[in-house]
């Protein structure tokens, strides 16, 4: 099959266009003929050689796809061949053909391409699961959003306005990227750039009470400011750490409030468990897709032959929501 490999870690050079051996399902999986997967940042840590995937799962790049079933494997129930399918992959994503769990599937509702069911299961599962499964995130809540126009700030964004309507959203973001967050339900803009410690802003904005919920993959620069703005018993959930791993932490404001730290990845999660997240996601979140209240936002679509510009797209961060790789011509 034709894959996107890589010859050794490094930077987009190291990409290459090539046959690699088409998987096999194994049981409780299903093979998926790839019609379309997503550019996400963790695509570019593994290319780096920072990011292995789990054991067992393919070291070909791509965390989701979307296509049709291809193959069921043994124990597979409920699914039929030819049926739309997308889903998360441990790695494999880059390829004609990947291998899924059955218990990681949804159903691509009749009003999505595929294209657009390619965005959806790393950045919105990521994203409902940060916000609202470990987030407890609630209508009439405050939250901070950072990112800007990545591809999960703009998927929590676009969940919050549609499963709390009544949420307020502090996003920070460049200034080039302001004016289309706030189209998508920004209520509050923070220009990163100018004010690196948002503290003051966010207290008056919330008139000193704090927010309830912050999304963060900034790290280590952000701990202070993070934990000053949040409010009583709110919580910082952090998912990335672009600028560093290692800062202090006030301890004694932290016990007063009683606000919770917590750290997140989706990809190393057992299987079952991440069975159980997508399952409640297909509850919770799906319909809105199936409807048309959240269309995935997609800046631009690649054929996978141009899987090199399409990493430096990401690499450039000019790019609002998410850099799709078209698999099938």
């Amino acid at each position: 099959m034709k894959a996107v490999l890589m010859e050794g870690f490094g930077g987009v050079e190291v990409l290459k266009v090539g046959e690699a051996e088409r998987p096999v399902a194994g049981e409780g999986q299903v093979l998926v003929k790839v019609f379309a997967t997503s550019v996400n940042r963790p695509d570019l840590v593994q290319r780096e050689g920072k990011y292995p995937p789990p054991p067992g799962d393919s070291e070909i790049l791509g965390l989701e796809v979307a296509g049709v079933i291809e193959e069921l494997g043994a124990g597979v129930t409920g699914w039929q061949v030819g049926e739309r399918v997308m889903t998360l992959v441990g790695g494999g994503g880059y390829a004609e053909y990947a291998v899924a769990y059955a218990c990681h599937l949804m159903r691509i509702p009749e009003s999505m391409s595929f294209e657009e069911a390619a965005c959806v299961n790393e950045s919105y599962i990521t994203a409902f699961l940060n916000v609202f499964i470990i987030g407890e995130l609630k209508d009439k809540q405050t939250a901070i959003l950072h990112g800007g126009g990545g591809g999960v700030n703009t998927a929590a964004i676009q969940l919050a306005k549609a499963l709390t309507p009544n949420t307020k959203l502090i996003v920070t973001a460049s200034p080039e990227k302001m004016e289309r967050v706030k189209e998508i339900g920004a209520d509050f803009l923070i220009n990163f750039r100018e004010t690196p410690d948002f503290t003051e802003v966010v207290k008056e904005y919330t008139t000193k009470k704090g927010v309830d919920l912050i999304l963060d993959h900034v790290g280590a620069k952000y701990l202070a400011p993070n934990m000053n703005s949040l409010g009583y018993k709110g919580k910082l959930v952090i998912i990335g750490v672009t600028s560093g791993i290692n800062a202090e932490l006030n301890l004694a404001l932290m016990m007063v409030k009683r606000q919770q730290i917590i750290g997140s990845v989706l990809r190393s999660r057992p299987v079952p468990e991440k069975g159980e997240i997508v399952a409640e996601f297909t509850r919770r979140a799906l319909p809105k897709f199936a409807d048309r209240t959240i269309v995935p936002i997609i800046e631009k679509v690649f054929t996978i032959d141009q899987v090199v510009e399409a990493h430096r797209m990401m690499e450039e961060d000019k790019h609002f929501g998410k850099i799709v790789l078209r698999i099938q011509p």
